[in-house]
């Protein structure tokens, strides 16, 4: 078996889902295997129920000025550092520009979300556990 099989041989399994093939010719065994990060990902939305806004009209019109907290990346939103911690902020908690909020897990990568401002937390918008789109809002804050 020549190099220019063995090129051929690995071009052909580059564009399918194949990861591992093993040829033997002339009494020589060859073995290509190859680790795909990713196969086929799919990705599931769920429609959510249609919810009423039911809040008072001042509530309404102070929103105009939370400031609103967005995933910068997709992953895994977690209110704490651990499953047995406490929650690093609560409703109404005062927060400091740089302390963290809470942890979005990428592949496996914990990553802190840090306030940007002072305020106090007006709304959590995700339950603990929960995946998160780039872009999600994920806490709202009322600057002090």
């Amino acid at each position: 078996m020549e190099l220019e099989d063995l090129k051929e041989l690995i071009g052909l399994l580059k564009d399918t889902d194949i990861t591992e093939v093993q040829i033997e010719k002339d009494g020589i065994k060859v073995k290509v295997k190859r680790d795909k990060f990713f196969g086929h990902l799919e990705v599931q939305q769920h429609a959510l129920p249609e919810k009423k806004d039911l809040r008072k009209e001042e509530e309404i019109e102070t929103e105009g000025r939370l400031l609103t907290v967005t995933s910068p990346i997709v992953g895994t939103f977690y209110r704490s550092p651990s499953p047995d911690a406490e929650p690093f902020v609560e409703i109404g908690a005062r927060v400091k520009k740089g302390q963290v909020l809470c942890i979005i897990e990428a592949m496996k990568l914990m990553n802190e979300i840090e306030s940007e401002i002072d305020g106090v937390i007006v709304r959590i918008l995700v339950e603990n556990g929960h995946p998160v789109e780039y872009g999600e809002p994920l806490f709202m804050i009322d600057p002090i």
